[in-house]
């Protein structure tokens, strides 16, 4: 039985949607998260999800495909290590109503089936208890705190999923931004410690 969302790249033709979804998610998402708001930043969104080490999905609703939100896999590297970090966000109109636990499923299944990916972790703000809780169901373990903190824009950052419990993890922080997949120009203003967790593949 198909569920109720699907992933997809996003493409040129959602601007207008997920830009109109951002704006009303404002106040869900500050402070942990800063998805594209303008068209530049949308733009950019679109070259970024060129780069072998970023793969942008939207979460798209069946039954009319409306946008629900967005993960984000960065730092993606294969090799020996074949790790990434998660990000997403969810629409204010969608929250609470599960569509992110089905697409972070689907998006799992990619990262470990399709990318071949042995682990995917997540640096999540302890404060963010949906956040947190969301990734616990879906079999993320905490593996401590990271020592350095970062400077963020507005004070947030949102997290990131993988598979199977972790046994070793190395979180570190994002070359071109945070896990979230907001610009390294966006980290400025506002402490924050997040919490390390991870999910290894199962078939690892």
């Amino acid at each position: 039985m198909k569920g109720r969302v699907t992933l997809r790249a996003p493409r040129h033709s959602d601007e207008d949607e997920l830009l109109a979804l951002v704006r009303a998610s404002r106040s869900l998402h500050r402070p942990w998260a800063h998805p594209p708001a303008d068209r530049a930043a949308f733009r950019h969104y679109l070259r970024r999800n060129r780069q072998k080490t970023l793969e942008a999905l939207l979460a798209i609703r069946r039954e009319d495909g409306a946008i629900v939100g967005a993960f984000n896999l960065s730092q993606i590297f294969h090799g020996p290590f074949r790790n990434a970090y998660l990000g997403y966000w969810v629409g204010r109109p969608f929250s609470r109503q599960g569509y992110m636990a089905e697409g972070m499923q689907l998006l799992l299944r990619h990262a470990f089936e399709t990318l071949k990916l042995h682990r995917v972790e997540a640096n999540v703000q302890p404060g963010n208890r949906s956040s947190r809780e969301l990734l616990r169901k879906a079999g993320f373990r905490r593996k401590g705190s990271l020592r350095a903190t970062s400077r963020l824009a507005g004070a947030g950052a949102t997290m990131n999923a993988g598979r199977s419990p972790s046994r070793t993890s190395d979180a570190r922080p994002t070359h071109d931004g945070d896990a979230c997949g907001r610009p390294a120009s966006r980290l400025r203003r506002g402490w924050w410690a997040p919490v390390r967790v991870a999910r290894e593949s199962a078939t690892r």
